[in-house]
């Protein structure tokens, strides 16, 4: 919905923050919509233009928020296939293949996923995520497969968001990573940021990075080969499981970026496996599974056989 739109601070709102404000009453824009408005001088208070978010609010203040239509986006779907594994009128649930971009970026104009989406959706696709991100509530590397959420509607976007920000959303991935893991079950932690020496990639680091946490236990162990984990996510930061398994020196195997390369995988053994949250318009509970691509049942097959058990 887009236009004027208008409030009055309550007096239970008082003294709060004039964008947390605004982001309750208004719902269906996120925050950050909300901020960036705010930013551009779209919101007047008594006729006065306001461009400061942190602004507290009064009793009776009167708020008017102008709200832009969304530019039309420059990109036009593609004919990719599409593993859908769940779809309604607010949201599908895609299983995503390794290999695939998620959205358009430097060196992938075309190709990706969202092109796929747009493909599919037509107009039925949230805009929130931006011209370049319509629909893609989080993401996943282009190497990593397995399962991701992408919103068809402005407040299933923001409701699956706000759930995702409150680590209401269950996320599991399966990781084949280097050597023993010792211990076999754990919590891995290590504020993250970009490497300071290598500019494409993410390391623990202990200045200016942001907390991440990341807890495994061990499916299967192939002694100083390779374990299986499986992995879930408290926090979701750039690379995290490979960034936090290379930091204890048990790299994703097949993931050359962080010192897990392998003659047997062509790229990180990492699949998002398992899915769980509530609808954001029925609140019922959906949970999806997806199995192991065939490439790590493949390494895995290899690592079972006699040639590996002798090696």
């Amino acid at each position: 919905m887009t236009g004027m739109r208008e409030h009055t601070v309550t007096a239970e709102e008082a003294g709060n923050r004039i964008d947390r404000v605004l982001a309750h009453v208004f719902a269906d824009l996120s925050r950050t919509r909300i901020k960036a408005l705010i930013q551009k001088g779209c919101l007047t208070s008594g006729g006065r233009t306001v461009t400061e978010t942190s602004l507290r609010v009064k009793p009776g203040e009167h708020l008017v928020l102008a709200v832009p239509r969304p530019a039309d986006s420059a990109l036009v779907g593609e004919d990719i296939p599409l593993v859908i594994v769940h779809e309604d009128e607010h949201l599908l649930v895609i299983d995503k293949p390794a290999g695939l971009v998620v959205h358009p970026g430097a060196g992938h104009a075309r190709g990706t996923l969202v092109h796929a989406l747009l493909a599919h959706c037509g107009d039925s696709l949230s805009g929130i995520g931006g011209q370049a991100r319509p629909g893609i509530v989080h993401r996943l590397d282009k190497d990593t497969s397995g399962l991701m959420i992408v919103a068809k509607t402005d407040e299933a976007h923001v409701r699956l968001s706000a759930a995702l920000s409150a680590r209401r959303i269950a996320r599991e991935y399966v990781a084949l990573v280097r050597g023993r893991m010792l211990p076999p079950a754990g919590d891995i932690t290590g504020a993250i940021g970009r490497d300071p020496r290598h500019r494409k990639r993410m390391a623990v680091v202990r200045t200016g990075g942001k907390p991440a946490l990341t807890r495994y236990r061990t499916q299967r162990s192939w002694g100083h080969k390779a374990t299986l984990l499986q992995c879930s996510l408290a926090t979701g930061r750039t690379h995290q499981i490979r960034v936090h398994m290379s930091s204890k020196g048990h790299p994703v195997l097949g993931d050359s970026l962080y010192g897990g390369a392998s003659d047997r995988m062509a790229r990180q053994a990492l699949h998002a496996a398992s899915l769980g949250f509530h609808h954001p318009a029925t609140d019922d509970y959906h949970d999806y599974r997806s199995e192991l691509p065939p490439d790590i049942r493949t390494f895995i097959a290899h690592l079972d056989s006699p040639e590996a058990t002798r090696a």
